[in-house]
C-alpha cells in the first residue's frame, strides 16, 4: 500500500490532503469533523484581530449545468476573538496529535506579529501560515494582498516571524501579480520553511444586470472579492509550476486552487506541490470527498509504482519547456471515427469558423465530417469541442527522427525576418478566397 503521509517542511500529516485557510476551518468542531473525515491537515482560518464581516458573502459563476464553476467570496479573516480560536486549537491537538494544525496570521505591526506566533505556537499549531493573499477588505488596511504584492514588505515581515518562531513558516502568496516567483525568492530571502499558492484572484463574479449592482449584492452595492474554485486551476497549476522550476526559491509547496478529487491533487503534485489544499470543494460538497480522494490516490500510485509522495513531486517538471523549446518538426492531424461520430457537426462549425477549414461535409445522405489533410494544422479544437469521447483522435505523420525548434532554427538563422518571408510556417497554407464566405443568392 502507498505511503500518502508527507513531511512539509517539518510539519507532519497522515497524508497530503489538507484544509485551506478559510470558512470550513472556521472552528475546532469543524476541522476535527474533517479530521474524522480523513483529512491530514488543515490551515486554520485567519487569525488576527477580529473584523466584522457583510452579509451576504458570496457568489458564484454557474456555467452550463456546472454549479460553482467559479467562487467569489467577500468574507475577511475569523470574526472570533484569538482566545477562543487558540483554545479550540489547542483541543483539536489533544484528539488528533498526528494530524496538522496550521495557524493562518495576519497582523500589522512587528509587535502583534511576534505575539500572535507566540500564541499561535503554544496552542499547540504545528506551522504558521502568513497571508499575504487576501485580495479584498484586509488589502485596504495594508495586510494580505498589499503585502505579497511588494517582496521587500514580504521578506521584511516573514524576518519579524522568523525572529521568535520555533515551528516552519509557510508564506502564502498572491496570485494577483504579474511575476509570482518574485514574492517567491521574497519568501526565501525573509527565511520562509516553504510557500503555499494559490491565495484567491481579485474579482467580480458577475452583475446583476435588472439592478445594475455586481454580486454577491450588500444593500445594493459590493465590491471585488476573491476568485476561487474549478475555474482558477490552471492559473493556479502555471503559478505552482514557475516557483517550482525557480532556483531562487527552492522551498516546499502546498497547492491551492480548484482541487476537488485526487486527479486534480495529482497534477499539483506532478507540478511541483508536496501537499495540497482545498477549500471550494469542501463548500460545494463538504468533507466527505476525502473519502474518494485517499483510495482514487492510492490506486494511481500503485499503478504507476509510486511508493511515497515525495517520489512524485515534480515528475513533470522536466516536460515543461519553453515555447522555443518545442519541437517544430512534430506533425499530427485529426481522424474522424465514422463509427463514433453522432453527426451533430461541431467540429466542422468549430474548425470552419474558428480555425483552419481543414473539416468538409460530404453530400452522400450522411453527417459524418471529414478531414482536409493538406489543410489540418493539428490544432486539436476539432477533438475538444467533439461530444463524443475518442471519436476524433490526433494521429502523428512525421516519423519522429527530426527535433527542430524555435531556438535551434535562430541559431542557424532559418527563421522569418520579414513580414513575407518564405521561412515562415503558415505562408503556404490554403484559405478560400475572402468572397467565398458571402452567401450566394
Amino acid at each position: 500500500m502507498p505511503d500518502l503521509s508527507v513531511n512539509f517542511a517539518g510539519i507532519k500529516s497522515p497524508n497530503l490532503f489538507w484544509l485551506a485557510s478559510a470558512p470550513p476551518t472556521n472552528s475546532g468542531y469543524q476541522i476535527m469533523k474533517a479530521f474524522e473525515a480523513g483529512w491530514g491537515g488543515a490551515v486554520w482560518k485567519t487569525l488576527g484581530v477580529p473584523i466584522i464581516n457583510v452579509s451576504s458573502r458570496y457568489g458564484s459563476l454557474n456555467y452550463r449545468d456546472t454549479r460553482m464553476m467559479g467562487f467569489s467570496n467577500i468574507e475577511l479573516i475569523t470574526d472570533r476573538p484569538l482566545k477562543d480560536n487558540l483554545k479550540e486549537i489547542e483541543e483539536v491537538k489533544k484528539y488528533f496529535p498526528d494530524n496538522a494544525v496550521i495557524a493562518s496570521l495576519m497582523v500589522e505591526s512587528r509587535e502583534q506579529w511576534h505575539q500572535i506566533v507566540k500564541d499561535a505556537e503554544n496552542a499547540g499549531a504545528d506551522g504558521l501560515e502568513l497571508n499575504f493573499g487576501c485580495p479584498h477588505g484586509m488589502c485596504e488596511r495594508g495586510m494580505g494582498s498589499a503585502v505579497g504584492q511588494e517582496p521587500e514588505i514580504l521578506k521584511m515581515i516573514v524576518s519579524w516571524v522568523k525572529e521568535v518562531a520555533t515551528k516552519p513558516v509557510i508564506v502564502k502568496l498572491t496570485p494577483n501579480i504579474s511575476d509570482i516567483t518574485e514574492p517567491g525568492q521574497a519568501a526565501r530571502l525573509g527565511g520562509g520553511d516553504a510557500i503555499s499558492l494559490i491565495n484567491t484572484i481579485q474579482s467580480i463574479v458577475g452583475v446583476d444586470i435588472d439592478n445594475f449592482v455586481p454580486y454577491p449584492y450588500v444593500d445594493g452595492k459590493s465590491t471585488n472579492g476573491g476568485y476561487c474554485g474549478p475555474a482558477v486551476k490552471p492559473i493556479a497549476m502555471n503559478m505552482v509550476k514557475n516557483c517550482a522550476q525557480d532556483p531562487l526559491i527552492n522551498l516546499p509547496i502546498s497547492g491551492i486552487g480548484g482541487i476537488e478529487n485526487w486527479r486534480d491533487a495529482v497534477e499539483f503534485i506532478l507540478l511541483g506541490a508536496s501537499t495540497v489544499q482545498v477549500c471550494t470543494a469542501v463548500m460545494h460538497y463538504g468533507f466527505g470527498i476525502i473519502r474518494e480522494m485517499i483510495p482514487g490516490l492510492e490506486r494511481y500510485m500503485t499503478e504507476k509504482g509510486f511508493n511515497t509522495i515525495d517520489e512524485m513531486v515534480g515528475k513533470a517538471l522536466p516536460n515543461v519547456k519553453s515555447w522555443e523549446d518545442l519541437n517544430l518538426d512534430y506533425k499530427i492531424i485529426a481522424e474522424i471515427s465514422k463509427e463514433k461520430c453522432i453527426g451533430c457537426q461541431l467540429c466542422y462549425i468549430a474548425c470552419e469558423d474558428g480555425a483552419h477549414q481543414a473539416i468538409g461535409l460530404t453530400h452522400n445522405g450522411t453527417r459524418v465530417p471529414f478531414i482536409i489533410e493538406e489543410n489540418c494544422v493539428g490544432c486539436n479544437l476539432c477533438s475538444l469541442v467533439c461530444p463524443v469521447e475518442e471519436c476524433i483522435t490526433m494521429i502523428r505523420k512525421d516519423d519522429g527522427k527530426l527535433v527542430g525548434t524555435w531556438k535551434e532554427r535562430t541559431r542557424l538563422g532559418s527563421i522569418p525576418t520579414t513580414f513575407n518571408d518564405k521561412l515562415a510556417g503558415g505562408l503556404h497554407h490554403w484559405v478560400p478566397e475572402p468572397a467565398s464566405a458571402l452567401k450566394k443568392s
